[in-house]
This record gives C-alpha cells, sequence and structure tokens, in this order.
C-alpha cells in the first residue's frame, strides 16, 4: 500500500460499514474514515455518482484500495481478506467464506427489517404495530434458526480452533462478533435466552473481542457507539 485505503460510509452510525472497520482495525491497516472528517460527505456522495465514477456503487459502504473503488460489504470483504490474511488461501476457502458472509448479510438485513418492516420511507413511529410483530417472529424463530447455523458451522470446522473458517481468524469470525453485538444490544432478553444453546459463538464473540486490535479498537473513539439509527436499534417493545 502506497497510501492509506477511503472508507466510505454514513457518519454517526456503525451500519454495514462497521464490518469493513473490524477488518481494517484487525489486519492494523491504514485507512480514513472519510464522512467522519470535514468536508467528507461530498466524497462520499460522489462515490455513488455514475457521473463522477465509472463503476458507482448504489449505497455505502465503499472502499477506495489500489486504484478500485469496491462497494458491498461481502465484496469489499473479500478483497480485503485476501489482501491481508483474513481469508483462506485456497479458492474453496475464499469462496465458502463469502458465502458465510452472504449469509450473515441476510440476518442483518433481517434485524434492520424489524424497525423498518414496511418501508425505510417511513419513520419507525409510523410502523410500530407491524414492527412489533415482526421482531416476535425474529426473535423467536429467525434469531434461533440462524444462530444453529453459525453455531453448527463453528463445531463442523475440522480445524478444531474454535473459528469459522480454517484454522485461524478470518474476517466472517469478525462480522459473526459484529453481528453478536448487535443482537445483544437490540434484543438483550431474546438473546440472554438463546446464549447459553450456542456455546461456540458466545467463545468466539469473547475471543474476538480480546484480540489487541479488536480491543484497542473497541475502547477508542474510532468505534461508533450503538445507536437508534443504525441498524441495530434498541426498543424495548420490540424485545418483549
Amino acid at each position: 500500500m502506497t497510501n492509506p485505503y477511503e472508507l466510505y460510509y454514513w457518519p454517526g452510525i456503525q451500519g454495514r460499514g462497521e464490518f469493513v472497520r473490524l477488518a481494517l482495525e484487525e489486519a492494523a491497516v491504514p485507512y480514513r474514515d472519510v464522512a467522519r472528517r470535514k468536508s467528507g460527505m461530498p466524497a462520499l456522495l460522489a462515490s455513488l455518482d455514475g457521473d463522477a465514477v465509472e463503476h458507482p456503487s448504489f449505497a455505502p459502504p465503499v472502499l477506495k484500495a489500489d486504484g478500485l473503488l469496491i462497494g458491498q460489504t461481502a465484496n469489499i470483504l473479500l478483497f480485503l481478506g485476501a489482501k491481508h490474511g483474513l481469508a483462506p488461501r485456497a479458492l474453496a476457502g475464499r469462496l465458502w467464506a463469502n458465502q458465510l458472509q452472504l449469509t450473515i448479510a441476510d440476518i442483518v438485513n433481517e434485524a434492520h427489517d424489524t424497525h423498518h418492516p414496511i418501508s425505510t420511507n417511513f419513520y419507525y413511529e409510523d410502523q410500530k404495530l407491524a414492527a412489533r410483530r415482526r421482531a416476535a417472529d425474529f426473535t423467536a424463530r429467525r434469531i434461533p434458526k440462524y444462530l444453529d447455523y453459525f453455531e453448527g458451522v463453528l463445531q463442523h470446522n475440522r480445524s478444531r480452533g474454535g473459528y469459522a473458517v480454517g484454522a485461524r481468524l478470518s474476517y466472517v469470525d469478525l462480522s459473526l462478533f459484529q453481528l453478536l453485538e448487535g443482537l445483544h444490544y437490540a434484543f438483550p432478553r431474546a438473546m440472554e435466552r438463546l446464549a447459553p444453546g450456542h456455546p461456540g459463538l458466545m467463545a468466539l464473540r469473547e475471543r474476538v473481542a480480546q484480540r489487541p486490535n479488536v480491543a484497542a479498537y473497541l475502547n477508542s473513539k474510532r468505534r461508533i457507539p450503538f445507536n437508534e439509527d443504525g441498524i441495530f436499534r434498541r426498543y424495548p417493545e420490540l424485545d418483549e
């Protein structure tokens, strides 16, 4: 790398950009969180503008790296994993990691839709009844189904190292950590019930949090706190 990477994501929320930040922080890769800097929003919007760039993204996150503009969280992590030792070297392993990351994206989308089940164009307050119905199903059926799947992935990983892919940490483990952090924030009561049945995932969460680079990041001002503008939102009425 001759220049720091540039990450384009909305300022003030973790969102989908946090999955990218965790990979960059764990790999100790220099990067600029562009929109959090003075006058950074025009640069972010330019990355989405088809008149300004050859390959515009539909929405952030976008990573500028090695002369490329890379959009979509899983796509960015596919690039970073191969570039910085956060993914298997073999093609089959890289595809498996990407498959898992796309599955994580599925549950992240479902978590978002608990508070915006009708439309992102309406405020949460305009769709509370639908949100309660959606969240009840999400906590009772969907979260357990996804956690069971990922717990099985950990248990069946032949490396027996407690990681999702191969014998060492990958970006998938970092993303599972972020997923679990978000679910614990948004649905603490549901996760308290579910945690004992998923010991591998809970152990992975603790192991990732204790990694030196991740721990330093979590305790820094670079880590934006969870809040009710992001994907994972804590509304007590949705966690009954």
